[in-house]
């Protein structure tokens, strides 16, 4: 991750469903906050797209075809250059079971579709900051 946040770039985003009404949304509102927004609609390339975006979230849907979202989040775990981008899962699978696999994954936040935007944006908005803020802090621990 690049610790410093560019030209007027609030952070870069990818955003991986395959429900081109959500992605136009969710881009729509991204964009709109100063964001950087990168959407694609193929679960098997979200580990590639996300390496080269450069991207510092990821947002994931699970029901996807070929690919859903835990075997996207699984493989950018286990990625040496994409594990540290944190995932929030979007969802319309909303029990606790499929929350807590979602979690257990590496995700670190999982939002019920239909999602609020309100909701989206506060909790981006969130963890970009959290981000942000790890990746300062290893840089100073570094000098």
């Amino acid at each position: 991750m690049n610790c410093d946040r560019g030209q007027g770039s609030q952070g870069n985003i990818l955003v991986v469903d395959d429900n081109p009404q959500n992605t136009e949304l969710l881009v729509w509102l991204l964009q709109n906050e100063g964001y950087r927004v990168m959407q694609i609609n193929v679960s098997r390339l979200a580990v590639e797209a996300a390496q080269s975006f450069g991207a510092d979230l990821v947002l994931l849907d699970i029901m996807m075809p070929q690919m859903n979202g835990y075997e996207v989040c699984e493989r950018l775990k286990a990625n040496p250059n994409t594990w540290e981008i944190p995932v929030i899962f979007l969802s319309g699978l909303g029990q606790v079971p499929d929350k807590v696999k979602a979690l257990s994954l590496g995700g670190v936040d999982y939002i019920t579709k239909p999602f609020q935007l309100e909701e989206v944006l506060a909790r981006v908005k969130t963890h970009i900051t959290i981000c942000f803020l790890q990746c300062n802090l290893r840089l100073k621990m570094k000098n």
